[in-house]
């Protein structure tokens, strides 16, 4: 017996059930597997669809996500071809697109035509404009801790080093180690409500007007700058510092100078020195002391973004943060029913914030439970000693999938199971042990 995350006794658990489970997630990544051949970029391709019908197309932090899922079933060659596939159309000077258009050249949402650099490359296979959360350190380094395959290691990390490089010298517009992203799309979650005020989203208009504001305007404006980073900057439309991608830049940061003393290569202390300096600059501007969270900020200034949503708690894995601090968080949001300790967590915004809505709608990350957040901060709580917390993210995600199936995201409440149907993220379960 162990308590949830309210304090309820719960049964962990059985062997059994976990080998289901992980039968289950492998059957699902091999059905959204994608595998062939460019003829015109010449290159072979491999990776899952996070959703054959919704999603068909490569993922940054997807792929980083099945990575971790293929390592734990013991596929590692297939997690290394997707992590070749991630960078097979890497730019000399280091960028990677947020997705490869391996097959579907024309995007089936007319957005996704936006977040691509206005071309006739466009034509053939193609990256988008955008990033997403950095992951892929720690996706390469689970694949070398489990085959110890240093050939692998030294094929992919000048590409990986080349590409935080390139974050280093274009969105790190101020100097201050912090990465901004120039969409909502670049953090992953396209309409979360900290972006409301940036966007111009305040509440009128319905849902279609902030599909508007947060999507068409912003990356439409984009687009017709052709993705110039220093004309977007200089137009201050959208450049937010996010909360969950400078975080996992850090941590990622860390790892890669790890990876580096593996192969003896001597960037090493540069890539800690950079970690350190983007940590401290977490703590600096982004930590509000009054209402114990981190926020989101945004423009040249790092003004705060005051909206309550997971990401706030996820500082959590940086050692900058202290023992009393974490603690601080978990208590006071985090096991807060009126926040985020609701009978399914953990919800992407916090219950008491005026936009939280955990029911079904394509305007995402307003409040229902996705598997992303359950995964991050089960990580968050088990570094800091939080063993039950950590054990009932696992549980409640469980439930979720064996309620609901592997879906897109949960409503909190009642754990109905929404957006696209054959999602692979909910597989993340298998790495919450």
């Amino acid at each position: 017996m162990r308590k949830d995350i309210q304090g309820t006794s719960v049964e962990t658990g059985t062997s059994s059930l976990d080998g289901k489970l992980q039968s289950r997630v492998r059957d699902l990544l091999f059905r959204n597997l994608s595998e062939g051949y460019s003829p015109l970029l010449r290159k072979h391709y491999c990776f899952i669809q996070p959703s054959p019908r919704t999603y068909p197309y490569q993922f940054w932090w997807d792929t980083c996500f099945h990575i971790f899922m293929l390592c734990r079933i013991g596929e590692h060659e297939l997690a290394k071809k997707n992590l070749r596939s991630l960078f097979a159309m890497q730019e000399d000077n280091g960028f990677v697109g947020h997705m490869t258009f391996w097959k579907k050249l024309i995007p089936t949402h007319y957005s996704d035509v936006l977040q691509a650099r206005p071309t006739l490359l466009n034509l053939r296979p193609h990256m988008s404009a955008l990033i997403q959360p950095p992951l892929v350190a720690l996706a390469l380094e689970r694949i070398y801790r489990a085959t110890h395959d240093s050939w692998f290691l030294r094929e992919m990390l000048p590409q990986l080093k080349n590409y935080f490089e390139w974050l280093a010298r274009v969105r790190d517009f101020e100097g201050h180690g912090l990465l901004s992203i120039i969409s909502p799309v670049e953090s992953g979650m396209d309409f979360k409500p900290s972006y409301d005020s940036v966007v111009g989203y305040g509440g009128r208009g319905g849902r279609l007007r902030l599909y508007w504001d947060a999507a068409i305007k912003i990356d439409g404006r984009n687009f017709l700058d052709r993705y110039d980073l220093k004309r977007i900057y200089k137009a201050q439309r959208f450049v937010v510092q996010d909360v969950l991608v400078n975080t996992f830049h850090v941590c990622d940061l860390r790892i890669l100078a790890q990876l580096c003393r593996e192969t003896s290569d001597e960037s090493a202390p540069m890539f800690e020195r950079r970690a350190d300096r983007a940590a401290n600059a977490i703590l600096e501007y982004m930590f509000d002391g009054g209402r114990l969270s981190f926020f989101d900020t945004y423009g040249p200034t790092h003004q705060h973004l005051p909206v309550s949503t997971f990401t706030s708690l996820i500082p959590l894995l940086l050692p900058e943060v202290s023992n009393e601090l974490a603690r601080g968080l978990i208590e006071r949001h985090l096991l807060d029913p009126t926040e985020f300790g609701l009978p399914y967590p953990i919800p992407s915004l916090a219950a008491n914030e005026a936009a939280f809505d955990g029911g079904a709608s394509r305007y995402l990350w307003r409040g229902p439970t996705w598997a992303v957040a359950n995964w991050i901060l089960f990580h968050g709580c088990k570094s800091r000693g939080y063993d039950d917390i950590a054990c009932a993210l696992s549980k409640s995600l469980r439930d979720l999938v064996e309620l609901s199936g592997f879906r897109e995201y949960y409503n909190p409440f009642t754990g109905e199971g929404y957006g696209a149907r054959d999602f692979t993220w909910s597989g993340l379960l298998l790495d919450m042990a």
